[in-house]
């Protein structure tokens, strides 16, 4: 096997300010951070991406596209499934009176739970009071695999990853902890981040090195590094493909470190009005999001 090539480094989709009309491009500027660009209204150029995001075809053209309004860099409709880890960083288990995992710690989002760059968190009813449902943020590096993948090892595992994002794993804790599966309460809509952009395997030489920081109204709450997983990347690839196939455009998010909000003395959580941030290095960037409450002031965007 070999690497999926791509002929883009860092590739984000959007509206376009000239066509009114979604493109994928990859960011004319390698350096900007297009989450935070995007959060404080400054102009992000683009060179348009012809074909999908999918496509290991898709080449980057010289026609310059400027960004009217960031999205997720995968649409609901292109995410296959969204798969995630919990527990897989010791110091998370630790903070969290949990054991360190034999084994993955497994659960699913739904699609609709999926959100972009500067779109607000949204808290139901369901999970209100906050301060006694515990909404919790989780910075979380996120694989996106780019062709199917079943009963890989291993050494082969990263040459089916497409390319690495970055996702907000919003958590209501009391949900959470009466019960055993997870995806009830890690799964309401519009409550989960991705992006700011993907950044392409063939960019990444180790994803184990990865810093990942949140930081909740200005102020760091978690500061880890992917070096820090209990289960690598390798082996989460090739752990979820045992026996079932990963198809093109499977989402993986792979876990939180220390530093959550309902593990703290005082807990903090996440509550209208609130600026919740997290950034992850190797050129990902900032994905920022406002939270609302549902029935209460909606954040001005």
């Amino acid at each position: 096997m070999a690497p999926i090539p791509t002929q883009w480094t860092r590739l984000i989709r959007f509206v376009a300010a000239e066509t009114a009309q979604i493109h994928i491009g990859q960011p004319v500027d390698p350096r900007l951070d297009v989450g935070l660009a995007a959060w404080n209204k400054q102009t992000i150029r683009a060179y348009e991406i012809s074909g999908s995001t999918l496509d290991p075809a898709a080449r980057v053209t010289n026609n310059v596209l400027t960004v009217e309004k960031l999205l997720s860099p995968l649409s609901r409709e292109e995410m296959k499934v969204v798969r995630c880890l919990g527990l897989n960083y010791s110091d998370h288990a630790a903070e969290a009176n949990m054991a360190k995992p034999a084994a993955p710690v497994l659960f699913y989002k739904p699609l609709a739970s999926m959100i972009g760059p500067n779109a607000p968190i949204f808290i139901p009813k369901v999970a209100q009071p906050v301060e006694e449902h515990l909404s919790d943020y989780e910075v979380e590096l996120t694989i996106v695999i780019g062709k199917a993948a079943k009963n890989v090892s291993e050494a082969d595992a990263l040459d089916y990853v497409l390319g690495y994002t970055g996702a907000n794993d919003v958590s209501f804790r009391k949900h959470q902890l009466t019960t055993s599966q997870w995806g009830f309460s890690k799964g309401f809509d519009n409550t989960t981040p991705l992006g700011p952009v993907i950044v392409s395997n063939n960019a990444v030489s180790n994803p184990q090195d990865i810093p990942v920081i949140c930081t909740l109204n200005g102020q760091v709450l978690q500061d880890g590094n992917s070096s820090d997983q209990i289960f690598n990347v390798r082996q989460t690839v090739s752990f979820l493909s045992q026996g079932t196939t990963l198809e093109p455009g499977s989402v993986i998010l792979t876990g939180t470190p220390k530093g959550v909000g309902f593990a703290r003395k005082p807990a903090i959580v996440l509550k209208n009005g609130d600026d919740c941030r997290v950034w992850l290095g190797n050129g990902i960037g900032t994905l920022v999001n406002p939270v609302v409450e549902e029935g209460r002031y909606q954040a001005k965007l």
